[in-house]
């Protein structure tokens, strides 16, 4: 028998990750030596302090229940105390935060919340596909805001005609930002503030990167600006802060009606989080561990021999401290960046992300992940002819 897909979702392309994972294993099944700065994952372990808690609380018969849908008021409390410590943001641990499954299940599953048939949702391109994704699976019609080098890869509100805000209801950010490793600061947020309000939108800003800065400035939370509660939430996620990728743990806070809309989808299509996984969580954000600093450090020395390598080989990089990425300019001309990240596979074995995999106007660009160590960063740019 045959079965079609949905109309949703043959409206969305092949998940990049899934397909790039695609590509490596066939060239490696070919017993090429793989290097790949492809999907963001980080290298680095979870602190083991953090790991042993969740050994020690998986061992307790209560946390082998299910868990509260809201997620453990103690993760909570640790998630709204470390927000008042690190960005000096009060949250209500009762009603402004809320438990997800990673922040990708929180954004993807937003839309679904406060989207009808015809909706418009403003998506930051390039940008993270789930934002798009969320956006179609729940009707929305996806209104992209072109994020241009020459603008710091800020959008720009003006040039988003009326009759598109008269139907917008969410606009996603993501600062710093994956894929370009773009910042932004208070004042751009303060006018994010003044936009929403005047048209009325909810702002879900994906601060998923929070932490990861090898310059000597702190990343800006969207919500320490004034008035940024009445408009939005911010998803934040334990996966790059304290590598716990495969922990599947983050949280939303913020605007109490927000979080009330997506905690509502949340009761209907899941069943919360892992408690172990949950005070595991809580003690890393309570114990401030050396783990930041240290990871920061890593990625320093890395950023600087990777930036170093590919300007020596004609690269022109955009320069950012944020992220965990380096984002560059396709090397040759009248060649696609899944061309050329294509080329580069089957003749060095090293993958790269193509841009055009984060939307239209990541196309010219390609994205390398700096969650590999320096011995295998120096063997690519060898292979790449440095």
């Amino acid at each position: 028998m045959k079965f079609n897909f949905s109309e949703r979702l043959n409206k969305l392309p092949a998940y990049l990750f899934a397909e790039i994972d695609k590509m490596k294993a066939q060239v490696k099944a070919g017993g090429v030596d793989i290097i790949s700065f492809g999907i963001g994952d980080p290298d680095l372990p979870t602190p083991k302090e953090i790991v042993d808690v969740l050994k020690k609380e998986s061992e307790i018969d209560i946390n082998q229940k299910y868990p509260s849908y809201e997620g453990l008021l103690g993760f909570r409390k640790s998630v709204s105390g470390w927000y008042n410590k690190r960005f000096g943001v009060s949250l209500d641990p009762g009603i402004e935060v809320l438990s997800l499954i990673g922040s990708k299940e929180g954004i993807g599953h937003l839309p679904l919340a406060f989207i009808n048939p015809g909706d418009v949702v403003l998506i930051p391109d390039p940008g993270y596909p789930v934002y798009r994704a969320g956006t179609v699976f729940a009707g929305g019609i996806p209104y992209i805001m072109p994020l241009l080098e020459d603008n710091d890869f800020l959008p720009d509100f003006s040039r988003i005609p009326a009759n598109i805000l008269e139907k917008a209801k969410i606009m996603f950010l993501n600062y710093p930002n994956n894929p370009t490793s773009a910042t932004a600061d208070k004042y751009f947020f303060n006018e994010v503030v003044k936009f929403a309000k005047k048209n009325n939108i909810i702002v879900a800003h994906d601060f998923a990167y929070s932490e990861i800065y090898t310059g000597e400035k702190e990343n800006d939370s969207f919500l320490s600006v004034n008035g940024a509660k009445d408009i939005g939430i911010e998803f934040n996620s334990l996966s790059k802060t304290f590598n716990m990728t495969g922990f599947r743990i983050g949280f939303a806070v913020g605007n109490e009606d927000v979080i009330k809309g997506l905690g509502a989808v949340k009761t209907n299509l899941d069943s919360g989080v892992f408690q172990a996984i949950q005070l595991s969580a809580a003690y890393g954000l309570d114990n401030e561990f050396h783990v930041v600093k240290d990871n920061n450090s890593i990625y320093k020395k890395r950023r600087g021999l990777l930036v170093e390598g590919l300007e020596k080989l004609g690269y022109k990089v955009y320069k950012s401290d944020a992220t965990f990425y380096v984002w560059a300019h396709v090397p040759k001309i009248n060649m696609t960046s899944k061309d050329f990240a294509m080329s580069l596979l089957n003749e060095t074995g090293i993958i790269v992300t193509p841009g055009s995999g984060f939307g239209d106007y990541g196309e010219g660009y390609v994205r390398f992940s700096l969650t590999i160590s320096e011995n295998r960063i120096k063997e690519a740019l060898i292979r790449m002819g440095a």
